[in-house]
């Protein structure tokens, strides 16, 4: 794990997102065992084979949590915005997640890197 990556969670302001981004990483850990985590661009980056996986960043009203290789993935309908290589679905205050579908969706993705 990156004491980077740890720090910029740690430095997000408000508490709903800093809590979200704790989850939304520890999702990444669990589909991707051998994940890197870099800081890139301000933002944490996770790798699979040095290609990008996931990436998680922070706004003034949400979490945005990005998907690479994502052109084969079966996404639920109005959830993912973005091109077909990398869907983006964004979260705001009070907004649960649902873990599970992102770990499957993380882990399908990711296998192909």
């Amino acid at each position: 794990m990156s004491q980077e990556v740890i720090e910029f969670i740690e430095k997000v302001k408000e508490p709903w997102q800093a809590s979200l981004c704790h989850e939304l990483r520890q999702v990444v850990h669990n589909a991707i065992p051998d994940v890197q985590e870099r800081m890139q661009y301000n933002k944490p980056h996770f790798l699979r084979n040095k290609k990008y996986a996931a990436v998680i960043s922070t706004s003034k009203d949400a979490v945005s949590f990005t998907i690479f290789n994502a052109t084969e993935l079966e996404l639920p309908e109005g959830l993912f915005d973005g091109p077909p290589e990398r869907k983006t679905i964004k979260f705001r205050s009070g907004q649960q997640i649902d873990k599970s579908m992102l770990n499957d969706l993380v882990k399908q993705a990711s296998s192909t890197l």
